[in-house]
């Protein structure tokens, strides 16, 4: 068993319920996990073998693009195309990070995390 961590993608985008939100945007930052059997790549050492973390850089990119209302559904439509592109056994994790949200008080980052 093994797992592949490709942390702290920055992504500038658009996502959020405020109007100025969509104008204005914001800086994001995601993590992804998949946790699972990579024993092929370990002893053959071939990209075919494993998950791509350039492309997994990718479709983050791709799918934060794509401006939401919330980062609950920013989160679930990046989980879907990593599944997509690697419909294995692999148990993915995606945490983004909402850097300095627009709220009343001092906010570092609000986080959501989804598991699949």
């Amino acid at each position: 068993m093994g797992l592949i961590q490709v942390n702290g993608i920055r992504v500038f985008a658009y996502h959020g319920c405020l109007a100025e939100e969509a104008r204005i945007g914001g800086h994001y930052r995601v993590d992804v996990q998949a946790q699972g059997d990579f024993s092929a790549a370990e002893t053959s050492d071939d990209l075919d073998r494993t998950v791509d973390y350039g492309r997994v850089t990718a479709i983050v990119k791709e799918q934060m693009a794509q401006r939401s209302a919330l980062i609950e559904h920013a989160a679930r439509r990046i989980l879907d195309a990593l599944k997509g592109e690697w419909p294995g056994p692999h148990q993915w994790r995606v945490c983004l990070v909402k850097e300095r949200p627009p709220v009343n008080g001092d906010v570092e980052e609000a986080v959501y995390v989804v598991e699949g």
